[in-house]
């Protein structure tokens, strides 16, 4: 396997340069090999070559990440048999790439074999045969074009301050057979950087809500009720506990935590892997997927429904959301438009691919890089032909072309507030269903994949609504259904003669 050839080298000609063991051969851990190194180089694609591109790799500090990129680093420069081979060591400044490159240079110094083969300078190593390097770099993105990158060595990304670095090294590799993106960082705080976007992602990947068979997932962090003061909470995200990090250390850091409040969320975030900032998750990915069924829309043709549609103008997409109730539940059904501009510019960024979603026909393209609203009016009223559809909730923004249609094709359409007033009861009640697993959404990937963007806002009365400005990505099919929801409320409290939802009910349990 070609994993074994990068542990072989590691092995035999790399080394520890610090402490205790500075100098005696660097051996790999079982987790090290297992988690990282086996997957990462010994899964390949049909043409023989490896099958992961992106690595990210997220893990609490003194488990030995730095001596083990610095090595991963120098078996791309001497043994990875890439011609002309580029290996980029960089981070949030040349100080902190530099961290790595010294090892890599001490690691070479101290093997006869591989200081023979190569010249070590202060920012850089060059083989004598070729021209190949490792070379550690600062964090000014506008002077990093030009490189032909084969190797990226990404260390702590939750320090960059923006993805201009990573956008201008990660479209470096483009002419490479094989190219790798190795990024390895603790948790940060700041949900808004390119780190969170691409823990995020991996996140997604490892839990099948994203495919992206060339992207490498591998996360060391705590469950939601883990007992941060636990030991065994500790070695669960620590796989380098008792090893590169002291029991004794992590208890020292635990007692601080416990005596001195402003230090529990740097606990949490450098040693138990956990991002620290106050924003709210909604519901759990198991929780949405949990009423899936896969019922026939067809089998509903019909019977009473309700609307929600979500508007977009470019980038977003817009959404058309119909429930139908059915016993103690409902069921969802999602039409979704995207323009084919968007298409082209979501292509290899970080985040789910558009095209995936078009392949399985769960995003409808229109042509240009402007929504082309005469297919939403035709696509929605063929839905609408098909049940009896009560009343479509829909967002006032950019409403002013679409709906006078809408309305006199003989739809019954009402604006639907953004705020808490409108939002919180349909999201509370949303949220009901889901956790009792009477939402089914027939498992639609799209829907699924927006419901793990949301990210919850929370006013002093405790009342909630999707907050579209930090959530992680596309969220405009929940949003619709947020409003579908609360139009069959509204209609429902109609019904009993109730003046309004959002009086003295604040839910309305179906």
């Amino acid at each position: 396997m070609n994993s074994e050839r990068v542990i072989k080298f590691i092995e035999t000609f790399c080394t520890h340069v610090k402490g205790e063991w500075a100098r005696k051969p660097f051996i790999l851990d079982d987790w090290q090999k297992t988690d990282i190194i086996d997957p990462l180089y010994g899964t390949l694609n049909d043409f023989g070559l490896r099958q992961y591109r992106t690595a990210y790799i997220q893990i609490p500090r003194k488990n030995g990440k730095s001596n083990l990129i610095a090595a991963l680093g120098l078996y791309h420069l001497f043994a990875d048999k890439e011609p002309g081979a580029e290996v980029i060591v960089a981070a949030g400044d040349r100080s902190q790439a530099g961290i790595i490159h010294e090892i890599q240079k001490q690691m070479v110094m101290n093997s006869p074999i591989l200081s023979k083969k190569c010249k070590v300078y202060r920012n850089s190593i060059v083989l004598n045969d070729d021209s190949s390097f490792i070379q550690a770099i600062s964090a000014d993105a506008n002077t990093k074009h030009g490189y032909s990158i084969s190797c990226c060595l990404f260390d702590e990304v939750h320090t960059q301050p923006n993805r201009e670095l990573w956008d201008v090294l990660t479209t470096a590799t483009g002419a490479r057979r094989q190219p790798l993106t190795l990024a390895i960082t603790t948790a940060g705080h700041d949900k808004q950087s390119i780190c969170y976007e691409l823990y995020d992602y991996a996140r997604k990947v490892k839990e099948g809500i994203i495919d992206d068979a060339s992207f490498l997932p591998v996360l060391y962090e705590t469950e939601d009720g883990d007992d941060i003061h636990n030991e065994q909470t500790w070695r669960k995200v620590n796989p380098g506990l008792g090893k590169s990090l002291k029991l004794e250390y992590i208890q020292q850091q635990s007692e601080k935590a416990k005596q001195l409040i402003t230090y529990e969320n740097t606990f949490r975030r450098l040693h138990l892997n956990q991002w620290t900032s106050s924003e709210e998750k909604w519901v759990s990915d198991e929780d949405f997927m949990s009423g899936c069924t896969d019922f026939n829309p067809e089998d509903f043709h019909g019977m009473e429904a309700w609307g929600g549609l979500d508007l977009a103008a470019t980038e977003d997409i817009t959404a058309f959301v119909l429930i139908i109730p059915d016993g103690d539940g409902l069921k969802v059904i999602l039409k979704a438009w995207v323009t084919e501009a968007a298409v082209i510019r979501r292509r290899g960024r970080t985040g789910a691919d558009y095209d995936a979603f078009v392949r399985k026909g769960l995003l409808t393209v229109t042509d240009g890089n402007s929504t082309d609203y005469r297919i939403l009016r035709r696509d929605i009223l063929e839905m609408c032909e098909e049940y009896n559809v009560k009343g479509i909730a829909f967002d006032r923004w950019n409403s002013s072309t679409l709906i006078p249609d809408l309305v006199d094709d003989g739809l019954e359409c009402y604006p639907f507030g953004q705020g808490f007033a409108s939002m919180s009861a349909p999201v509370k009640n949303l949220e009901i269903l889901i956790r009792s697993g009477n939402l089914d959404h027939g498992g639609n990937e799209l829907l699924r994949w927006m419901c793990s963007n949301i990210q919850i806002k929370k006013d002093p009365a405790e009342n909630l609504k999707f907050d579209k400005a930090k959530s992680s990505d596309k969220i405009d099919g929940m949003v619709a259904l947020a409003m579908a929801m609360g139009q069959y409320m509204i209609d429902r409290a109609d019904d009993k003669d109730e003046d309004t939802i959002y009086g003295e009910r604040d839910i309305l349990i179906l």
